[in-house]
């Protein structure tokens, strides 16, 4: 693979750099915004990678320290078998482990938000405060479609273009945020992730997760975007009501990225709760 911009690990100037840990045996690649300040492991979506939140580190910098990770089969991280919740969500409680630390506060988004309550779940010791962006709990049809199906999208296109213009041709308006997983192979411009495995991580979340939100104690933030088509306004409120310790907060005019669409008002979210929650 040649070193383009999107496949390459090293400085991401303010928010720190892309490193690489070895967790069971497996390479895991990860933003790492360093500095003084408590941990947040912030966990990005389907599809994604750990270095979405560079904006939101760069806007925390002397103040918390971020650590993203890309998680199991996604990005530069090595491929993985076991893409259920519960797999997901050990293997960022042995990430954190494996960089010395025992606790953090845990973002995440879409799909991270899942595997952050599952994580809180299954490893109350490791969470110190759960921070969910635009994830729903009952993760399954009628209430969202909670797969998109990426089968045919192709594996190779001559140029970043090509590509992005393949996988808009299935029916997305805008490919930006698969992009951001895109790099030049040896033979082609292609995604970092394998569609087969993304197919397989989708189906294997759609389900209602509701147990593993209430499983835990640690104070909670839940954000919601206002147009968001994976968390509905009842199923928010809800999700707040019957977990205690958590607050609701609404993001107006925002879409399902929210962290994109309102990039100042997320990071004024993120920080003013860590701030004024316990360590």
């Amino acid at each position: 693979m040649s070193t383009s911009s999107a496949g390459w690990a090293g400085p991401l100037g303010a928010a720190g750099e892309e490193r690489f840990v070895t967790v069971d045996g497996r390479r895991i690649a990860y933003l790492d915004s360093a500095g003084p300040g408590p941990v947040l492991l912030a966990l990005h979506g389907h599809f994604g990678r750990g270095r979405i939140f560079a904006p939101l580190a760069r806007a925390l910098a002397g103040r918390y320290r971020v650590l993203a990770p890309d998680q199991r089969a996604h990005g530069l991280s090595d491929p993985a078998d076991d893409l259920t919740p519960a797999a997901y969500a050990d293997e960022a409680a042995r990430f954190l482990s494996a960089l010395g630390i025992d606790s953090a506060a845990v973002l995440g988004h879409s799909m991270g938000g899942a595997v952050a309550f599952v994580l809180a779940a299954r490893h109350p010791e490791r969470v110190d405060a759960l921070l969910v962006a635009d994830m729903t709990v009952l993760n399954r049809q009628p209430e969202v479609q909670p797969v998109l199906d990426c089968s045919g999208w192709p594996r190779r296109a001559p140029t970043l273009a090509a590509l992005r213009s393949a996988i808009e041709a299935h029916g997305i308006p805008d490919a930006s945020y698969f992009l951001d997983s895109a790099a030049e192979f040896d033979d082609g411009w292609g995604l970092l992730f394998d569609t087969d495995a993304m197919m397989a991580s989708q189906h294997a979340f759609a389900a209602d997760l509701s147990a593993h939100w209430t499983a835990s104690r640690c104070p909670a933030l839940l954000m919601r975007a206002e147009h968001s088509f994976m968390l509905t306004p009842h199923t928010a409120r809800t999700m707040a009501a019957r977990r205690p310790r958590t607050e609701l907060r609404e993001f107006p005019g925002c879409g399902h990225w929210l962290y994109e669409d309102d990039p100042e008002g997320f990071a004024e979210a993120v920080g003013g709760f860590l701030d004024r929650t316990p360590g």
